[in-house]
């Protein structure tokens, strides 16, 4: 065994062991629905209302969907946030003073609703499992699940265990996606002991102890870190579940995530030595991890061993290659795997245009770069250049008159321009002093409704700056403040250091005036 999991071992054994039942008798609660007045919270008692809660007639309208669910649902929420200061029993009271027929459809878009705020969440949960009626109301699995994973995502374990509990005190209800939920969020708790133990009691909850359940436990082990724990695991349990490369797979992508390149080359060797063989996703896997860790070279023959081996890469895999390539400067090869993607059974996509593109314009190879331009118009939609594209070759623009060009080449296209193209705009006509192209672009972007946003003023106020405008500077902070924007940090003090400037130089020349005025005199 290698050292790195003999630490664990004592603590994991115990718990590999453990198959303790639960009793599961039939639950006695009623679920019931309740048929109160909601339209008392359609307009809120002005002595209980602020303008932050009072839903208007059109915000109503505008609930997602526009349904009549979506309707109840955005009017049981500004209920919950009015009243989300008062305790969990004292918001029941107040839902029952509303008439609500309830469904599971409502349910659920309520509590999707508030899937960041669980006491709200766990509140309308608890009331809907009240007993109250005559008429019953039996919250089924996908209720369950989804105030699970609320409260799971909060860390709100107390509440998170009680429902837990109280689907395992009726039959049918735990599923698989239950089961993926809860290992998901002990192992984001970091609560590694209660995920596995979980996993361990699956079939007294009546799931099938298999090869899947137990790949979910160790995809969530791993997605939040704790791969060391997830392949003592793996290796623990190989007599028990078959060999399976997706098994392997799940563990070297955990390494390669965690930027662990000992422990992925050490786990990838061990991979090729067993009688599980990789696939492509377990090159794409490590490929990725060497590309990104600086190993290009060993990425390169990887890849060319896939081709070799007859397992052909994906387009992900080769573009992943072609930016590390790129990223090195080594852009003859980049341009090598890309001739042989043309030529083969992996053909390029836009983000491998963009790739080649956005290193070319950085040494200033033109016409290679217009060369590509060409071709991905050529190929039709598949790979037309979209705004990173674009974005590139704004970028490599050394005057006015390229930009123009660009933009023109973008608007036949049928490429729209995004709040960052036109940012990107204004910046170079900035620092090109270019007021008129700046002052056209400002204005475009207000008719087209993408701004001037935060980004925008900074970039205008910076720029005005440096150019010594300190007073026209000052005008465009004011109004991005009257708008509402919050400037970043380096904006504010920026402005400070013009204000301060200004003073300086308001009262200098006040001095002046009065030296001067004194000299006069004195003739």
């Amino acid at each position: 065994m290698h050292r790195r999991f003999r630490l664990q071992s004592l603590q994991i054994h115990s718990l590999l062991s453990l198959h303790s039942s639960i009793q599961t008798p039939l639950i006695s609660r009623k679920f019931l629905v309740f048929s109160v007045p909601i339209q008392h919270y359609h307009q809120i008692n002005p002595s209980n209302s602020t303008n932050d809660h009072k839903p208007t007639n059109q915000l109503l309208q505008n609930a997602p969907g526009n349904t009549s669910t979506d309707y109840e649902a955005l009017t049981i929420q500004t209920l919950l946030k009015i009243h989300s200061q008062e305790p969990i029993e004292g918001i029941g009271q107040r839902l029952e003073e509303c008439n609500l027929s309830l469904s599971e459809d409502l349910i659920l878009n309520v509590l999707k609703r508030h899937r960041s705020d669980w006491k709200p969440a766990y509140a309308f949960f608890s009331w809907v499992c009240r007993t109250k009626n005559s008429i019953v109301f039996l919250p089924g699995t996908t209720i369950y699940n989804e105030i699970l994973d609320i409260l799971g995502r909060m860390k709100r374990f107390k509440e998170f265990l009680q429902v837990l509990d109280e689907m395992s005190r009726r039959k049918n209800l735990i599923n698989e996606r239950t089961y993926g939920i809860v290992v998901s969020r002990f192992a984001a708790a970091h609560k590694v002991d209660e995920a596995i133990e979980f996993f361990n009691k699956i079939e007294d909850f009546g799931l099938e102890r298999n090869l899947v359940a137990f790949q979910t436990l160790l995809l969530a082990l791993c997605r939040y870190k704790h791969v060391e724990e997830a392949e003592y695991l793996f290796r623990n349990k190989k007599s028990e579940f078959r060999d399976d490369v997706k098994t392997w797979n799940i563990i070297l992508n955990g390494w390669c995530v965690l930027r662990s390149l000992p422990d992925a080359k050490r786990f990838w060797k061990d991979i090729i030595a067993s009688e599980c063989k990789p696939d492509k996703f377990t090159y794409g896997i490590f490929i990725n991890s060497l590309s990104k860790s600086g190993k290009i070279s060993t990425a390169v023959k990887l890849l060319r061993t896939m081709w070799e081996k007859g397992c052909t890469p994906d387009v992900a895999i080769c573009n992943t290659v072609i930016d590390g390539l790129c990223f090195k400067k080594r852009i003859p090869e980049a341009l090598q795997i890309f001739s042989e993607m043309n030529g083969g059974d992996c053909s390029p996509n836009v983000a491998t245009y963009n790739s080649l593109i956005k290193h070319l314009c950085k040494i200033r190879r033109m016409d290679k770069v217009y060369e590509l331009l060409h071709e991905m118009g050529e190929k039709g939609e598949s790979c037309a250049p979209n705004h990173l594209t674009y974005g590139y070759l704004l970028k490599a623009a050394k005057k006015p008159e390229e930009v123009d060009g660009i933009l023109e080449r973008m608007e036949k296209s049928g490429c729209k321009l995004q709040a960052d193209t036109y940012n990107l705009v204004l910046r170079l006509y900035m620092e090109w002093g270019d007021e008129g192209r700046l002052k056209y672009t400002w204005n475009e972007m207000e008719r087209s409704g993408l701004g001037p946003d935060q980004r925008s003023y900074t970039i205008v106020i910076h720029g005005l700056y440096d150019k010594g405008k300190i007073e026209h500077a000052l005008e465009y902070f004011a109004e991005m403040m009257l708008k509402g924007m919050v400037p970043e940090s380096r904006t504010k003090l920026l402005v400070d250091e013009m204000n301060f400037k200004l003073k300086d130089s308001e009262q200098f020349g006040a001095m002046g005036l009065k030296n001067w005025q004194q000299a006069k005199k004195n003739r």
